[in-house]
């Protein structure tokens, strides 16, 4: 197996350790990934419309109203007025949802110091930085459609 193939197959089990952790920590509540994205989403931004949190999340206005209509039927996001918009209503963190991404920030923190816990400064930022390179080049491979076999759009 070459190493460019090895690297590839860390960071597919990596992308799975973390979603297997996050289904892990959201069992038994209202949340998945999805939902998870949009409150994040809506955490780091503010209040923001559907139209524009379609547009940032990439998916489409209809799928939005559905993740909104949960997180709203749960507790974590309300809708209100937008205060220049009369046309538009803006999604909000509930105190719930503020204090959930608040916690989650926390636990992230948390789990980013584990990781790499014992490493050097130097390892932290060599690792970071090829990371970057890796995260690049996968964002202009899917922007070009050359992530797949040829005939084929989007990463594999």
């Amino acid at each position: 197996m070459s190493s460019a193939v090895s690297i590839f197959d860390r960071l597919l089990e990596i992308t799975l350790l973390l979603q297997h952790d996050l289904a892990q920590s959201f069992a038994g509540t209202a949340l998945t990934p999805a939902r998870t994205h949009l409150l994040w989403a809506v955490h780091h931004r503010g209040p923001s419309t559907q139209q524009s949190l379609a547009r940032a999340l990439d998916v489409s206005p209809r799928n939005i109203t559905g993740l909104v209509d949960a997180l709203v039927d749960a507790g974590y996001v309300e809708r209100r007025p937008h205060p220049s918009d009369r046309r538009a209503t803006l999604v909000t963190l509930t105190d719930l949802g503020a204090a959930t991404m608040a916690q989650m920030e926390r636990e992230r923190n948390q789990a980013a110091e584990a990781l790499v816990a014992g490493w050097s400064q130097s390892e932290v930022r060599a690792v970071d930085r090829q990371l970057a390179r890796l995260t690049e080049r996968l964002h202009t491979m899917i922007d070009t459609g050359a992530s797949g076999p040829p005939g084929s759009s989007g990463a594999t």
